[in-house]
């Protein structure tokens, strides 16, 4: 017979002093979380939502998917946050004859000065900080699983020897919506690694006319790093510790399990959603809430939090059915719906 487990034990509230500590903490990351987005807006321009949220995912730990059509500065994106957080990037451009071993690295054979010969590890991109996997779909499935894999376990086995990465270590993928010809889409259970997929849209017109002038001149105004792999790693550290009410709680609870067609009592669901949200998608949901609330220089996160982020934490965790499709229903009006129910 298997053993009863432990009743859950709540932690014991935090003392004055932790809490002061903590306050400290929280203020000094929301100044250099403004000071990170100023440097940033020198090189991207309007696109905020889509820098929070990148953001958001990094300070959460996780890795993000950026969803849009080409030129609109999704690499720009990467090299910009490389730099202004202090971070080694590498960038890989996904084809359909990439291999494992061009991303993960491989063994070479060497011969010594004694003549004696021995295998040598040659790291492959994947060891860096920030690594950009450009147009991911692209690639085969056997390549992609290699990187995802090592996106899960933050190492690599070669030849029967695990590589750690760096630390801190996160993929920033891109995929184009509109040319799937040649592509091969990610599994769910691949996709459900990424933390937030993130909907890059056209600028608007005043963010437009500011980069058009900015970007074909003689001169182009740079970046500053503004903070260290230190510093964000602290960071994701204090969000995990960031405390969440218990309203907010049963928001994410309600919202995610009211995505699934099983379990749910909203008719829209139950006739037009395949597959809804696992758990992993309201542990993502908690801990971008506390990320969001971070960069807004708040103690906590609310309800308002999880509104914003549902759409990014749910649209690549969801599947409507042919149904839905037959009927032009999108999933971002299904996820807007479940929204709408929080109150």
């Amino acid at each position: 017979m298997s053993a009863t487990p432990a009743p859950f034990q709540p932690s014991p509230p935090p003392t004055a002093k932790a809490m002061d500590d903590m306050l400290a903490d929280i203020e000094a990351l929301g100044r250099k979380a403004a000071a990170a987005r100023a440097q940033i807006g020198r090189a991207i321009y309007g696109q905020q939502d889509v820098v929070d949220q990148t953001l958001i995912t990094l300070l959460s730990g996780g890795h993000v998917l950026l969803v849009g059509v080409p030129g609109l500065g999704k690499s720009k994106l990467v090299e910009t946050l490389a730099i202004v957080m202090g971070l080694g990037s590498k960038r890989v451009q996904f084809t359909p004859d990439l291999m494992p071993a061009d991303i993960l690295g491989s063994e070479v054979l060497d011969e010594g000065e004694d003549g004696r010969r021995h295998f040598r590890f040659v790291p492959g991109p994947v060891f860096c900080q920030l690594l950009m996997a450009d147009e991911i779909n692209r690639a085969s499935p056997r390549t992609q699983s290699a990187l995802l894999q090592a996106m899960q376990e933050q190492r690599v086995a070669i030849g029967g020897v695990e590589h750690p990465l760096p630390r801190p270590f996160h993929v920033l993928a891109t995929q184009n919506p509109i040319e799937q010809e040649g592509t091969y889409p990610l599994p769910e259970a691949q996709l459900d690694r990424f933390l937030l997929e993130v909907q890059v849209t056209y600028p608007d017109l005043a963010s437009e006319r500011a980069m058009l002038v900015a970007t074909t001149g003689t001169g182009e105004e740079k970046p500053a790093q503004a903070l260290t792999a230190e510093d964000l790693m602290a960071a994701q550290a204090l969000i995990r510790r960031v405390p969440v009410g218990d309203t907010v709680v049963d928001a994410i609870l309600n919202l995610v399990r009211s995505g699934r067609p099983e379990a749910s009592d909203d008719e829209t669901v139950r006739r037009h959603v395949a597959w809804g949200p696992g758990p992993r998608a309201a542990q993502a949901l908690m801990l971008a809430c506390r990320a969001r609330a971070l960069l807004d220089n708040r103690l906590a996160p609310s309800i308002d939090d999880v509104a914003a982020l549902a759409p990014p934490v749910l649209r690549h965790r969801m599947a409507l059915n042919f149904s839905a499709r037959a009927d032009g229903l999108a999933l971002d009006t299904v996820i807007a719906r479940l929204v709408e129910r929080l109150g």
